[in-house]
């Protein structure tokens, strides 16, 4: 057993971190950030912590997927555009993704749908549908990278969300977006994203009204993130300083998500 002196109190049992790491980065949601961030030979040289018990290993993960999430904020270029193709490049037909069965999609009455407005805003009103139908619109074929692996070119059309944002009277200055959806899904993306020219509220797919497995009544399309981080069947959003997480970030997948 090879033991690394660390001060004049403390050990720190090679071993033991190698089969505690092994054990926490097999877990699927460990995966991503695992890929990115670490590699088991580097975390054999890491200080500092104890990391031979399951929670510690969740900590010392945690906060390497959070300087993690700190280098790809640092390196993201916000004026940097994804690729975009043509209707002959489109993926036919755009594959269903979930972590659901197409079967148990939200049924959601659009005559009725509400986008709440949340947070950091001065016009916390809400918006219908066709109050959002009426704004100024625009259209992207982009492609969609999902974590598992797989790609697919979609024909996205909807409100730029940097428009939509200083309509509500957004500060733009806050550190993060959240978004609540109705099939319980959650995210939130960070206010540099936001701006991008590419993000969008989006509302149509391939020239026609959102299908509901595409994300009805509206989903935000961002190609400058992995597909986990672009929240479907949106029902509110607020804009916050504090950290909102979300659904699969909570179970250790990497926040910022670029793709």
């Amino acid at each position: 057993m090879i033991k690394k002196k660390l001060g004049p109190a403390s050990l720190l049992d090679t071993e033991s971190i190698l089969k505690d790491a092994q054990r926490e980065l097999a877990l699927p949601s460990r995966r991503l950030f695992a890929k990115r961030a670490l590699t088991l030979g580097g975390l054999s040289l890491l200080t500092g912590c104890n990391i031979t018990d399951e929670a510690s290993v969740n900590r010392m993960l945690e906060r390497i997927s959070r300087m993690n999430d700190g280098v790809q904020g640092w390196l993201f270029d916000p004026k940097r555009l994804a690729p975009t193709y043509t209707q002959a490049e489109m993926t036919r037909p755009f594959p269903f993704n979930a972590y659901y069965g197409i079967e148990d999609v939200p049924d959601i009455d659009g005559s009725d749908y509400q986008l709440e407005i949340l947070g950091l805003v001065t016009n916390k009103r809400p918006w219908t549908l066709e109050q959002l139908h009426k704004m100024p619109q625009n259209e992207q074929i982009t492609r969609h990278i999902c974590v598992e692996g797989w790609s697919a070119i979609g024909r996205w059309g909807g409100i730029p969300f940097s428009y939509f944002l200083k309509m509500i009277g957004a500060d733009l200055n806050a550190k993060y977006i959240d978004f609540q959806c109705g099939d319980d899904y959650h995210t939130s993306i960070d206010m540099a994203t936001a701006l991008h020219p590419q993000t969008q509220l989006t509302l149509t797919y391939d020239g026609q009204i959102l299908p509901p497995k595409y994300g009805f009544p509206m989903k935000l399309r961002m190609p400058t993130k992995l597909g986990y981080k672009n929240p479907k069947h949106i029902v509110s959003m607020e804009v916050t300083n504090k950290y909102p997480g979300g659904y699969w970030e909570d179970q250790g997948y990497n926040w910022f998500g670029g793709s």
